[in-house]
């Protein structure tokens, strides 16, 4: 007998295969994590005084600009607008938060997807 209640997950059903999962939810997936990890340090958080940290935005933002940009066509269009839509949130963000702007078309990710308005 075992301490697990029925129809509750095992250890072993938890973990999926990595090689079943599709790749437009793994991109999705990392693509959501970089933006959410932006969005904290950019200042849209809880506590954005401790949690504000423009060097480490810039840096997700132009990773998930990056991914955004490449995988765009191999997932479509359902999928990559609402990143799309998400990663200009951040940038316009990101510009909000700078105290020195950066040149049209050199904000964070902007080298992928032009300048942000």
């Amino acid at each position: 007998m075992t301490d697990t209640p029925p129809n509750e997950p095992t250890g072993a059903d938890e973990a999926r295969d990595i090689a079943e999962v599709p790749a437009v939810e793994l991109i999705n997936t990392v693509a959501v994590h970089l933006l959410s990890a932006a969005a904290v340090k950019v200042g849209l958080a809880d506590d954005p005084q401790e949690q504000t940290d423009l060097d480490e935005a810039r840096k997700l933002i132009t990773a998930l600009a990056g991914l955004v940009t490449a995988a765009a066509t191999e997932i479509g269009d359902h999928h990559a607008r609402p990143l799309r839509d998400g990663l200009r949130s951040v940038q316009l963000a990101f510009r909000e938060a700078s105290t020195i702007q950066d040149a049209p078309g050199a904000g964070p990710g902007e080298k992928y997807t032009g300048p942000v308005n």
